[in-house]
Formats: C-alpha cells, structure tokens, sequence
C-alpha cells in the first residue's frame, strides 16, 4: 500500500565528486544513480587502493571548485570546465586544473570519468528538509542543505525529524503509477567529517556531534525507472514492501 509522505522540495547533482553541487528542475533516474551525478573523480596518481578518489575529506577545497558547461564544447551531462575558488575556468580534463588541484592537495592528480559513476556506497542520498532542521536545532545554529549533500530532500507532510528510519526496507517513489521513478531504501547514510560549509569548507564541531544516521536509498530495483525524469513537486510515497532486483 502507497502511503504518501511528502514531496520533492529539491534536487541535487553533484558532477565531479565532492566539488560543488548544482540543483536541478528534474534529472532521469537510473540504475546508477542520478543522471550525470559524479561521473567524474580526480584520482590520486600514486595511490593504489579500492579508493584512490580524492575527496574533501582529503582536500576540504575541493568544495569551492565549481564545475561549469559551455554549450560550445557540451558533452551531455558532462560539465566542460571548471571554476576555481579564485574565478578562473579551466577545461575540466585540462592539465592545469590538474595541477591546480594537485598543488593544494600535495601530490599528483588525474581527471577521471567513470561511466556508472563513484560513489562510496550507493548511488542515491534522501533526507528530508524536517530532519535538517532538526540538526541545526541541536547544533544551535541555521544549517545550509547543501552541508549534507543530498541528491534529493523531501518536505514532509507530517513533521517528524528523522522520519527517514521508517523508511528503512520499503520503496520510496516520485508520484504515482507503475513506472513512477522508485527506489529501494536500503540503508542509512552515516555522515562524518563531510558535513562541511559549502561556501568556506570550514567544520564545525558543534554541527559535527549533532549530525544523526540518515538514511541513503539504494537503487537496486529499477527496470521500470530506466530514464524516466523525477522533478521537483513530485509526490512522494512510501510502499512498506521491499521490490525484488530485476535479476
């Protein structure tokens, strides 16, 4: 049984992993993710882990980095430069950017795109907006969504912070019918030293022991959400029942 639980307040992608996000009026969901949702990771050229992805827990300043798209060089989804903290664009395979990047960060760097995307657990991150303030409540400051990360924030009808733990194990869909987008919530999403300010890439220590478990819905069950768009105002319901993987 659908039972509806709010709506869809804002999206966010994030094209180049940990750098700045942008929001959007819709995106396609797919099995990977988001649309063109980190896509691209600068890899760290002399590690040879599982996870050679620089990120802003390494390098916090690589939240101030801006990726743009000109339309004269556009690849999809792909963006074609890259805006500095200082204001300068750079190409985003260009090896000035490269170097730019690899100065802050003491050691070289490589632009990497990856198809399916890199992500460190799963491909989609939901929280509702009830739940941020109630964070910003406890830290005792106003928080910016954008310290989360989000891809998608939901504004909930009934205004309960921390709802998203009942969601845990059913389906979260956008609007209703058969092949509204859907996702399976799998997990919670366990924020750390990431919860930064976007605008500084400063933390804060108060924020930091006030930030709860939330839940990051997995995408595992998606052969009739191939593609198909999720926008803003979308309604959003939860199905107490678990859907199969289509395999």
């Amino acid at each position: 049984m659908l039972i509806e639980i709010g709506h869809v307040e804002v999206i966010f992608r994030y094209p180049v992993k940990s750098m700045r996000g942008e929001r959007l009026e819709s995106a396609n969901l797919g099995w990977h993710g988001l649309e063109g949702d980190r896509r691209l990771a600068f890899r760290r050229i002399d590690n040879q882990s599982g996870m050679p992805w620089l990120t802003a827990s390494k390098l916090p300043d690589l939240l101030l980095f801006a990726p743009q798209c000109r339309e004269d060089g556009a690849q999809g989804d792909i963006p074609t430069h890259i805006r500095t903290p200082e204001g300068q664009e750079m190409p985003v395979f260009g090896e000035d950017l490269a170097r730019e990047v690899g100065r802050r960060y003491g050691a070289p760097v490589q632009m990497t795109r990856l198809r399916h995307g890199i992500f460190d657990e799963a491909s989609i991150s939901v929280i509702a907006s009830d739940t941020m303030r109630e964070i910003g409540r406890l830290a005792g400051r106003s928080l910016d969504m954008r310290r989360f990360r989000p891809n998608v924030v939901v504004r909930l009808l009934r205004s309960v912070p921390f709802q998203e733990d009942e969601w845990l194990g059913g389906v979260l869909s956008f609007g209703e019918g058969d092949d509204a987008p859907a996702i399976n919530v799998t997990m919670r999403d366990e924020r750390c030293s990431m919860v930064l300010d976007p605008d500084s890439a400063s933390s804060a220590r108060q924020m930091l022991s006030s930030v709860r478990r939330f839940p990051r819905s997995l995408s595992r069950w998606l052969r009739t959400v191939l593609s198909i768009p999720s926008a803003k105002g979308d309604n959003g319901f939860m199905d107490r029942r678990s859907r199969p993987p289509p395999y």
